[in-house]
């Protein structure tokens, strides 16, 4: 019986062995002609078997890729990405939400303000970020920022992974919802760029609360929805086992929410994944960062604000 890596999604599972034998190999002292050719050949299938099955991916499987336990999360790409960052804590009302990150932040000649959601790797550290899952003082903090942002003139820059705002009587008690349409206002109508990236799961309000922008970009594996493909199984078939169909029937991936014009750009993954490289990762979502600032900024902010309109209200065309 082949072993299971919890680490390899059930698709990727035909990859474990190659690359093990490949590790196994490079790790040994005593390498030889024939040792290196051995690991050139299996190098050359795994890269082979990795285009087949990521070039045939059911919606279903890139919902999974965006959960995917060891894809970088937003304080990875802030290590990784920026030159320069300091994080600001508190909403100023009631306390500081740590599953969603703020800061000043820096990219080569660009400042600006920063906004993303976190989760957390081990059981302790998903506790403390609530899993990605903000609460009012998370929502009210970011707001904060955004008025910061408009104040000293500076981009705004928002990275989305959350599975949706924290849904708890905690939360209700303190107006999770109002919190929410305050930032949807507020972002609405700020005087300043604003760029936002689905870096991995972008979940209803919750993602939306910090994803209103001038320019809106997912990664190639990340999803984007207002509802979960288990919670929606659960509420037309009532069976969260019909998460495949639903992920099929939502068009969360960003090459469907870029033929509807519900996204601007699609940024490109490495080879497997964000997760099988995240210096490749990083450096595809940088060169697109500050692209896309520079594009904004030289844009007149009048005239920025007037597309951001259009944008908003082209939401929810149909035909009859």
């Amino acid at each position: 019986m082949k072993e299971f890596n919890p680490n390899y999604l059930d698709f990727e599972q035909p990859l474990l062995e190659i690359e093990a034998e490949i590790n196994s190999l490079k790790n040994n002292h005593e390498k030889t002609e024939k040792t290196e050719n051995k690991i050139s050949k299996l190098t050359n299938e795994y890269e082979s078997k990795t285009n087949k099955i990521f070039d045939n991916l059911t919606d279903w499987q890139i919902s999974q890729l965006a959960r995917h336990p060891l894809r970088p999360y937003t304080l990875d790409y802030i290590a990784h990405v920026f030159a320069d960052f300091t994080e600001l804590h508190g909403d100023r009302m009631f306390g500081d939400d740590s599953a969603i990150i703020t800061g000043l932040g820096k990219i080569e000649k660009h400042d600006f303000v920063f906004i993303g959601h976190q989760k957390g790797r081990d059981a302790k550290e998903k506790v403390q970020r609530n899993f990605g899952m903000s609460k009012p003082e998370g929502y009210r903090k970011a707001l904060r920022f955004m008025k910061l942002a408009e104040k000293f003139k500076l981009p705004i820059v928002t990275f989305i992974d959350t599975p949706g705002a924290y849904p708890g009587i905690d939360a209700e008690s303190r107006n999770q919802s109002q919190a929410i349409a305050d930032n949807l206002y507020t972002m609405s109508n700020l005087s300043v760029p604003i760029i936002c990236i689905i870096i991995g799961e972008g979940g209803s309000g919750g993602a939306l609360a910090i994803g209103i922008g001038d320019k809106i970009a997912m990664l190639q594996y990340s999803i984007y929805s207002v509802i979960s493909p288990e919670g929606c199984a659960s509420i037309l078939w009532k069976d969260a086992k019909m998460a495949e169909k639903a992920a099929e029937a939502l068009c969360i991936t960003a090459p469907k929410l870029l033929n509807h014009k519900l996204i601007d750009k699609i940024i490109p993954e490495p080879l497997g994944g964000a997760h099988r490289d995240y210096a490749a990762m990083s450096s595809s979502l940088k060169m697109n960062l500050i692209s896309i600032i520079d594009e904004l900024k030289m844009q007149n902010i009048n005239d920025l604000l007037s597309s951001r309109k259009k944008k908003i209200e082209s939401y929810g065309d149909y035909q009859t």
